[in-house]
């Protein structure tokens, strides 16, 4: 009997077993998935529970009966991985073999990283939404603010879902306007980014979609510090920025078990071929979704088209053939702009976002870099989609490479 281990039972390990407990013979292959925690959190979820759209309980489901008949629970942490041993120490002191090990523990917000950060305003004048507890405690906030300087602001990148910071100051735009408080709000969106998107057509978009709102756009802006105090952003450069109210994107890491391991970049994350996400210098582990340094998005649909792609990889390689297939990159991302409307990205490696049609050139219905309602029920109704296809493993009629069907091809601004 082999072993396949999985680490996380979030998005991506989730969506893998459930593709891979029925491909592999029960009498061969033992599925073990190694998870801490009891319950699975819609992540995409969290930028709607400040402004009232979901409540917690919509978002979160226990962890188990999300995961196929046959696949074993093991509800630990993890010490580390020895990949010389093949073994998994966990904190507990006991160790789990594995010949052919996925490590899908995602990425998570530190606030220990930043300085001031973790202080005692936090939770008070000093917020995020990357977590359920601060996504729950900012809705408390915003429903009674009175108004003053909003300012979102983004540690470092990479982080989970790049667009949801623009989302959010979308949303407090248009919440505030329903409010009837807008002229007491001053926002300012603050980035490390050049501009407000890592890929310029997109940014140039989205750039034009903060001026028209009157949210003003710093970037460039490297933060040295928090000083709760002063209630100021301080840069390496010197630059200062004041707030009434700070909604923060912490520093986002990988877990700490992968440091130890010696698999990580600084970051925590698992060094990968960005093709078939194997390990380096390994031919028995893999990282899958958020935990992995794939230079692309950390998001829900990236997991889903990597899964697609890794599950076929992983039965020619445990076959003892080669893998043929390559991850293109290909990330998919409805951006909620506010007022009922929302737009829609779509690249990879290599192709930025262009404007156009999706998934059925010039049909869509779904409109690529321009906002319509048809994309803002596309946000909303993935919820459904993650919990009752995507995490089951039921197919979806999407292909996982990035085509350029439907798109339209424009000048880099």
């Amino acid at each position: 009997m082999k072993n396949l281990v999985v680490l996380g039972a979030g998005t991506a390990g989730t969506m893998i077993v459930n593709r891979l407990r029925p491909r592999l013979a029960a009498d061969e292959w033992r599925i073990v998935v190694v998870e801490p925690r009891t319950t699975h959190h819609y992540q995409p979820g969290y930028l709607f529970v400040p402004f009232g759209t979901y409540a917690p309980e919509d978002i979160v489901r226990p962890t188990t009966p999300l995961l196929a008949d046959g696949v074993e629970v093991i509800e630990a942490e993890v010490e580390s991985v020895d990949t010389d041993a093949a073994t998994v120490a966990l904190v507990d002191g006991s160790t789990v073999a594995y010949d052919q090990l996925v490590i899908a523990t995602g990425t998570s917000p530190r606030r220990d990283e930043t300085p001031g950060l973790d202080s005692d305003e936090y939770g008070v004048t000093i917020h995020d939404f990357y977590t359920l507890e601060g996504a729950t405690a900012l809705a408390g906030v915003l429903s009674d603010w009175p108004g003053g300087r909003l300012v979102v602001h983004i540690s470092e990148m990479p982080i989970k879902c790049p667009v949801a910071p623009l989302e959010f100051s979308f949303l407090a735009d248009s919440f505030f306007t329903e409010r009837g408080i807008r002229d007491q709000v001053e926002i300012t969106y603050v980035t490390p980014l050049d501009a407000a998107f890592t890929k310029p057509v997109a940014a140039a978009r989205l750039g034009s979609m903060l001026e028209e709102r009157s949210i003003a756009l710093e970037p460039d802006f490297m933060v040295m510090e928090i000083d709760p105090e002063r209630r100021m952003l301080v840069s390496y450069d010197e630059r200062e920025i004041p707030y009434d109210l700070l909604v923060t994107v912490p520093v986002n890491m990988g877990a700490d078990f992968v440091e130890r391991s010696g698999l990580g970049d600084e970051l925590n994350h698992v060094i990968v071929d960005k093709g078939t996400m194997l390990a380096e210098g390994l031919d028995n582990v893999f990282a899958v979704g958020d935990a992995s340094n794939l230079p692309t998005s950390k998001a829900g649909s990236v997991a889903h088209f990597a899964v697609d792609l890794f599950v076929d990889n992983f039965l020619e390689h445990i076959a003892g053939r080669p893998m043929t297939e390559r991850f293109d990159g290909h990330a998919n991302c409805f951006v909620e702009s506010g007022g009922g409307k929302g737009l829609l990205i779509d690249f990879n490696y290599d192709v930025e976002p262009l404007p156009g049609k999706y998934p059925l050139p010039g049909i869509g219905p779904f409109s690529l870099l321009e906002e319509t309602e048809a994309n803002h029920w596309g946000k909303l109704m993935f919820k459904w989609t993650y919990w009752n296809v995507l995490l089951p493993g039921r197919p979806l009629p999407l292909p996982s490479a990035m085509t350029m069907a439907g798109k339209t091809l424009v000048e880099t601004p």
